[in-house]
């Protein structure tokens, strides 16, 4: 018998690289995605979603606290966040919520740490390679159960491995040798069979938890499940059908494929390219059939993703749970995906990596619409404590995202007029150390790099979306330009962390 409450359940999904126009309800011409063209035709579809940061780790932690990463602190990949760090889902526990993961969470580093003395709690080699696998402290992050994933592709461990270990043992060696050529290719037919390759693992955990619930296990306590898939990240491999599901010589090339030329006369992002770390595996210059090679089996690996989700919803319609769960869709980040010649993300001024999709469907707010709207990653953690009716004493100190509850209601409503996303960089064994700040208004991108006076990106959001004409030099925008300059160092100004918080004065 199905426990209906008060409260309402939370589902949230969320994939790692996945671009906004990936998905055929945007109107891309190649890949079908039914079961989220079904999510977004039933909920509210965000067009102009942008990330806090547009790397893994970071972004994640934003969305797990609200905060930017000046102020949880996790700037760059490799870093651990404290797991003292308020989050959200610590919120709901203690609001009466069974918090449940399954899949990647990455708040600990998982392939290179920053501080090579670092220890990780989900560390790739640690859980792929080791006999004795680590124990998760619980709760983890505000999570009561936790089946996890660490890595990307067909290179993952957590407690996936024990699971292939008992249901395809002979796959485990294969994984442990691809861990010396760590993202050697982007992308590659695998071996692993769809039965058992991650996504069948999520999936299958993912189910089990909502059939428990459904019978009853959990007595009257609301939930909220995390789902989060590793893919498509590169190496984007797909397993079975899924890699043949698209050819590489139907893929259509971006109109801005031969942009190379010019980015790399671009003073910020030239050094960056002649590095051999950041050409390898970070922002790649590609080739024609690098790029189609690429978008081929991403989209192989969206379809995979979108089945499993499918799957998903069309159990908590079974089991008589959609009518009080709220659903969420979103990413950690996009990929360049062939955009001015590159593949792959990294520190640059361009929109595939900073537009997310986002999906809301909530039950008795929302209605079918696609809205413009200005929203940030750091919005979704404010915004379902809003849902839930939390008091605003209970929510994770200092949230600095808005509450996106009024554009749920009315999609033509306004709470920002502007997103700031922060993206900072630092690899010492590459000598790597940058640091760059967007501004992302209604109608135009404004990008700034920390040591290039008088240099920067802008672009006109509505009439050049190829992103083709850096406006930062034209003579008619200069005003423009100063503007939006004045506004990004109060944005700025106003995002910079106050820790450690200053002690009353007796």
């Amino acid at each position: 018998m199905v426990i209906m409450n008060e409260k309402m359940n939370v589902l949230f999904i969320i994939t790692d690289q996945h671009r906004a126009d990936h998905m055929s309800c945007v109107g891309n011409p190649i890949l079908k995605t039914p079961n989220l063209d079904k999510l977004a035709s039933e909920g509210v579809r965000f067009t102009s979603a942008y990330v806090a940061n547009p790397i893994c780790m970071p972004n994640r932690a934003s969305i797990f606290t609200g905060l930017y990463p000046n102020m949880h602190g996790i700037r760059t990949a490799g870093m651990n966040m404290p797991e003292s760090t308020p989050t959200f889902t610590e919120t709901l526990r203690e609001d009466g919520y069974h918090t449940v993961e399954a899949g990647k969470i990455h708040l600990n580093w998982s392939v290179r740490p920053f501080d090579k003395n670092a220890k990780s709690n989900e560390s790739a080699k640690n859980w792929i390679h080791k006999d004795s696998r680590p124990q998760l402290p619980l709760p983890y992050y505000g999570f009561d159960e936790v089946d996890l994933i660490v890595g990307h592709g067909d290179i993952c461990g957590g407690h996936y491995m024990d699971w292939l270990e008992e249901k395809g043992p002979e796959y485990i060696p294969i994984i442990r040798k691809k861990t010396k050529t760590f993202f050697g290719k982007t992308s590659y037919r695998t071996e692993i069979p769809e039965e058992l390759y991650s996504t069948a693992y999520i999936n299958e955990r993912a189910l089990a938890f909502i059939e428990r619930y459904a019978k009853g296990d959990y007595g009257d306590k609301p939930f909220f499940l995390n789902i989060s898939y590793p893919d498509p990240h590169h190496p984007v491999c797909p397993p079975g059908k899924y890699f043949d599901m698209y050819k590489a010589e139907d893929m259509v090339l971006p109109a801005n494929f031969n942009d190379i030329e010019s980015v790399k006369e671009h003073k910020f992002i030239k050094p960056l390219l002649n590095n051999p770390f950041f050409r390898g595996m970070v922002l790649r210059i590609t080739t024609e059939k690098e790029a189609r090679d690429f978008i081929a089996a991403t989209y192989g690996s969206i379809a995979m993703l979108d089945n499993s989700i499918g799957q998903i919803l069309a159990v908590l319609e079974k089991l008589g749970l959609a009518d009080n769960t709220m659903v969420i869709y979103t990413s950690d980040h996009g990929d360049m995906m062939g955009e001015h010649g590159m593949i792959l993300k990294g520190p640059c001024p361009y929109n595939g990596i900073l537009n997310i999709p986002m999906i809301w469907k909530v039950p008795g707010i929302t209605q079918p619409a696609i809205t413009d709207s200005l929203a940030s990653s750091i919005d979704i953690s404010k915004t379902i404590l809003k849902l839930l009716k939390i008091p605003e004493k209970f929510h994770p100190p200092d949230i600095q995202g808005v509450d996106l509850t009024p554009i749920l209601e009315d999609p033509s409503k306004k709470v920002r007029d502007h997103c700031l996303v922060e993206h900072d960089e630092e690899i010492e064994m590459f000598k790597i150390k940058i640091r760059v700040r967007h501004l992302i208004t209604e109608g135009y991108k404004l990008t700034v790099y920390n040591g290039l006076k008088e240099y920067g990106d802008l672009f006109d959001r509505k009439n050049d979306p190829e992103e083709m004409n850096n406006l930062w030099f034209d003579e008619k925008h200069q005003m423009l330009r100063y503007e939006l300059m004045e506004q990004l160092f109060h944005v700025n100004l106003n995002a910079q962390s106050r820790y450690p918080k200053r002690e009353a004065i007796s």
